[in-house]
């Protein structure tokens, strides 16, 4: 027999009953019932009940454990008695008594529990991760990561597509973060870059004809974390593809991520087909260019309804700015005071005056609005605002006017609230969507200059000819997103493949020719010996993973992850460096003065 086990804790049923079993891994926890010790000793592959009698001449040993003590137990397959069969779990009609029990490692008293799912402060759960990490939910979140990348690989390969590993020290890049620096001891003060994505890699990898390249690559970022994105590092589905349009990048990848959705939802439903909503009308129907569609709230503009009425606040942004518009947020079922006043308080806790709100109940056979602004604007005027949006008797509606470029978002926290408050939101299906046509460019208010809205190497839509003759203001992109309840899970474009055109885009945001070619010199040069049109997209991993677990953090689906610091509070870092290794890097330090 093995030194350490026969089978697993996961392995043994029924039809195993009267066999010897050799066990191994940590105990669980101990139950002493009436003298009688029964154990649950758990693996990674799941958990068997071991029993320790007073007869049994492993009874001493069994007296002696502990949580979390490493063990080795020899016994005898049996089957439990009808009613104390778990059905939760897999090895739940067996048990094993124990002959002989052997102890391969102790545990000091953790300082964190590993049995149950209590709530935990952070600091110590990512001190502790290897402990952690055992805990049930945890464990299992990690475990399915795993399958789903190896689901994305599969399904990447069965349409044509080949992994390539990219350079993890490369130069600087502009995706829009601030580098990792590495300091070069050959090559004293200068820097490699941790890449934030393999962006201009894959292109390469286009121009050098592989037609189809994906990985499962890191991304590296020094950036402020955040709930959706982990500090320091994360993991993409990154892919490039050549000959293609955007109608083909979206058409490839649907069924791909979708497949995955559905192999990992459980049951749940997901989108069958995916829509594909302009930038611009997402913003105007909710408020945001990552929409849950799970949230049956869509925006509508009623401007026409308060021009000229007696509602003077709307009625005097209307008349005053060109661009003023009134903007309503229909809420079926929120039609009573005290959630309009709720709506209306929030509102003004997120700095905003307030949140103006009619809502409609039945009088008799008519519907009348109530509220300041229904006073206000009369009957005809309520009547028809409910009739565009569609309500009636119990519903509300929530108003917000001036410039939609400064309102959208507040507009779409809005619809968001309304939405969860009312229990409108479905929890248990995916909702996904792709947003297309994102504007190339857009208004940097603090620098006063046009500057990229996204990727810069994306093509722009009518190309040479849009840049030359176009405000780039209205200039729209070759570039789209996919998006899930309410999370942005991919990102990407058909590339700008053209030199000329590439550094025309360039220039209208600033970068002369001399930069571009300083900055982008491997790709700049690329393009300039047949380029083939080429795009692809990057999905997030840990983004992926959090939603189809259902986890509400990204360290809920990642090993060991660092924590709202960027500190690795496990391996201790960052931390500081020897003298030697300082002059070995022909680096001085100059730090920060206390306070």
């Amino acid at each position: 027999m093995h030194r350490y086990r026969s089978t697993t804790c996961g392995a043994l049923r029924a039809s195993d009953v009267g066999a010897t079993a050799r066990l191994s891994g940590w105990v669980h926890r101990v139950r002493d019932h009436g003298g009688v010790l029964f154990i649950d000793l758990r693996d990674h592959y799941g958990m068997t009940q071991i029993v320790a009698d007073p007869d049994s001449p492993a009874f001493a040993v069994a007296e002696t454990l502990r949580a979390e003590w490493v063990v080795r137990i020899d016994g005898t397959v049996k089957a439990r008695t009808p009613e104390t069969v778990n059905e939760g779990l897999p090895t739940g009609a067996i048990e094993v008594f124990a002959a002989e029990i052997e102890v391969l490692s102790k545990a000091e008293e953790l300082p964190l529990p590993v049995f149950g799912e209590p709530d935990y402060p952070e600091d110590i759960r990512l001190r502790y991760r290897f402990l952690d990490l055992r805990r049930e939910t945890l464990h299992r979140n990690i475990i399915q990561r795993t399958k789903v990348i190896g689901a994305m690989r599969k399904r990447m390969e069965e349409v044509g597509f080949t992994e390539f590993s990219t350079p993890i020290l490369t130069a600087s890049s502009p995706e829009g973060a601030r580098d990792f620096l590495v300091p070069s001891r050959i090559h004293p003060g200068e820097f490699y870059a941790l890449p934030q994505a393999p962006q201009q890699y894959k292109q390469l990898l286009m121009v050098s004809g592989f037609d189809r390249y994906f990985q499962i690559a890191p991304c590296f970022r020094d950036e402020d974390p955040r709930a959706d994105r982990l500090p320091g590092e994360f993991y993409q589905l990154d892919l490039e593809m050549s000959f293609v349009t955007q109608d083909d990048v979206l058409a490839t990848m649907e069924p791909v991520l979708r497949g995955v959705f559905e192999e990992f939802a459980e049951g749940r439903p997901v989108t069958a087909s995916f829509p594909r909503i302009p930038y611009d009308e997402a913003m105007r129907k909710y408020g945001t260019d990552k929409p849950d569609l799970r949230n049956p709230i869509v925006m509508d503009a009623v401007s026409e309804h308060f021009r000229g009425s007696g509602f003077k606040v709307f009625a005097n942004i209307l008349a005053g700015d060109d661009k003023a518009e009134v903007w309503a947020i229909p809420a079926r079922t929120g039609g009573s005071r005290a959630f309009c006043d709720r709506m209306n308080s929030w509102a003004q806790g997120e700095g905003q005056p307030g949140l103006g709100y009619i809502f409609w109940r039945k009088e008799g056979d008519a519907l009348e609005g109530a509220g300041p602004i229904a006073k206000n604007i009369g009957h005809e005027r309520t009547a028809a605002i409910a009739a565009q949006l569609g309500l009636g008797d119990g519903d509300a509606c929530f108003f917000v006017a001036g410039d939609p470029a400064k309102f959208a978002s507040f507009a779409g926290d809005a619809r968001t609230r309304a939405g969860e408050e009312l229990n409108l939101v479905d929890r248990e299906r995916f909702e996904l969507a792709w947003i297309v046509d994102f504007p190339f460019y857009e208004w940097d208010e603090e620098e006063k200059k046009v500057e990229f809205s996204h990727n810069p190497f994306s093509m722009p839509q009518g190309g040479m000819e849009a840049l030359e003759g176009q405000d780039p203001l209205t200039i729209k992109a070759f570039q789209y997103d996919l998006v899930c309840n309410g999370f942005e899970i991919a990102s990407g474009g058909i590339r700008n493949h053209l030199p000329d055109t590439m550094v025309k885009a360039f220039e209208i945001a600033g970068l002369d020719r001399a930069t571009v070619e300083e900055r982008f010199g491997g790709l700049y040069r690329a393009f300039h010996y047949g380029a083939p049109p080429h795009g692809g997209m990057a999905a997030g991993v840990d983004r992926i993973v959090m939603l189809l677990v259902g986890a509400k953090n990204l360290r809920e689906v990642t090993l060991f992850p660092m924590n709202q610091r960027a500190e690795d509070l496990l391996m201790g870092a960052p931390s500081g460096a020897s003298a030697k290794q300082l002059r070995e890097l022909h680096i001085r330090l100059n730090l920060p003065k206390n306070g």
